[in-house]
């Protein structure tokens, strides 16, 4: 019985590989379109990618075009070719802006920057097309069913590059003053940051980073700049604890205060 049913499924298998050989070489691009919808659906996604990549282009100005080129994207992502996918729906989206797939492409387009989007010490292109991408699907599709699973995708994206800011200010602060102010760097990578994630769940370790850095300047600054500079952590301290004031960073931020209010004479 086992080597009957080992004998189907190898005739299965060479059957269903010399029709994709016969597929590959033929000259009908409709007999491709069919074969690569087939494919997607028994998720043969490389066979799929293979064959509908031969016609898409045969089809410009015709009625299957978005068929072909909507179901090669798709192929592409299922494939977890992000990279592919979203050249292929970007074209989708543009030579038809009102296509039946568009808010489909526009949303697949984006959340494929997502999945492939690398941790944050790499390059961030990814994470910034990712965000572009979706926000541009939000903008088109305000009321799409997919809008929320956009918006979590776009902060997840945010904290990460919020994330990669917060390392690089931290980096900074790490230097101290080696070969110059570090400290001031970091206080201005921190900030900017903070401008421009305010919603981030990075913000708060970035503002105890920038507290931080104000009172290693202020420790290491020369004797007739200390009061005026301890004076400046104060008020940052107060900024500080008015956000957070029951944050993880409460005790040492309070020991920050009490070593400021000493040096400033509070």
């Amino acid at each position: 019985m086992k080597k009957y049913i080992l004998i189907a499924l190898s005739a299965l298998i060479l059957s269903s590989c010399g029709e994709y050989n016969r597929v590959l070489k033929s000259n009908d691009p409709m007999v491709k379109l069919n074969y690569g919808k087939k494919a997607f659906e028994q998720k043969k996604y490389v066979q799929a990618t293979t064959v509908l990549g031969d016609i898409v282009d045969l089809f410009r100005g015709k009625e299957e075009a978005e068929d072909a080129l909507y179901l090669l994207a798709l192929s592409h992502y299922e494939n977890k070719d992000y990279a592919s996918s979203g050249v292929y729906f970007k074209n989708y989206y543009t030579r038809f802006p009102r296509g039946k797939y568009t808010e489909l492409a526009r949303f697949y387009c984006g959340y494929g920057y997502y999945l492939d989007s690398p941790d944050p010490q790499l390059d961030q292109s990814d994470t910034m097309h990712g965000i572009e991408e979706l926000q541009s699907f939000l903008d088109y599709f305000p009321k799409s069913d997919k809008v929320n699973i956009a918006q979590n995708a776009i902060f997840e994206l945010q904290d990460k590059l919020t994330l990669k800011e917060l390392q690089n200010a931290q980096l900074y602060y790490n230097l101290g003053n080696y070969m110059g102010n570090n400290y001031e760097s970091a206080i201005i990578v921190a900030r900017n940051a903070i401008k421009s994630y305010p919603y981030s769940r990075y913000k708060e370790d970035l503002e105890m980073l920038v507290l931080k850095a104000k009172f290693q300047e202020a420790d290491q600054s020369i004797e007739e700049k200390k009061a005026d500079r301890f004076r400046e952590v104060i008020d940052e301290y107060y900024s500080f604890i008015n956000n957070y004031p029951d944050g993880p960073n409460r005790k040492e931020a309070e020991n920050i205060l009490k070593i400021a209010m000493r040096y400033a004479g509070e």
